[in-house]
């Protein structure tokens, strides 16, 4: 972890702390949500058997600003998910705070029929 930066030391101790209670079973499987400074990416994921239901992310944008993408990335995956009858999750911020980019993404997975 030395050559971390301490932002990303950080995020990483979150994440540790946060992937200790959140684990995602072929009932509730977990939403997990990574942001980079240009993109954003959502995945549906069973970790009992270790696969990824659905991935949306925000890579083929080219309009809107990065939290309008966000958004439109929330209800992607939602829709996806839907398509494959997920309908519950457990919501993984993935060490990022809730707050930004990460709750418009959340909130607009909430509004196309993800119950978290």
């Amino acid at each position: 972890m030395k050559y971390k930066n301490k932002k990303t030391q950080k995020r990483t101790r979150l994440k540790a702390k946060i992937r200790s209670r959140v684990f995602g079973s072929a009932l509730m499987p977990r939403l997990s949500v990574f942001k980079s400074n240009r993109f954003i990416y959502a995945q549906i994921i069973d970790d009992e058997k270790r696969i990824t239901i659905a991935a949306a992310s925000d890579m083929n944008a080219t309009k809107g600003t990065k939290t309008e993408r966000a958004k439109a990335v929330g209800k992607s995956v939602a829709e996806i998910g839907a398509s494959k009858g997920i309908t519950k999750v457990v919501f993984d911020r993935n060490g990022f705070k809730y707050t930004g980019r990460v709750r418009a993404l959340a909130e607009e997975a909430r509004a196309s029929g993800l119950i978290f």
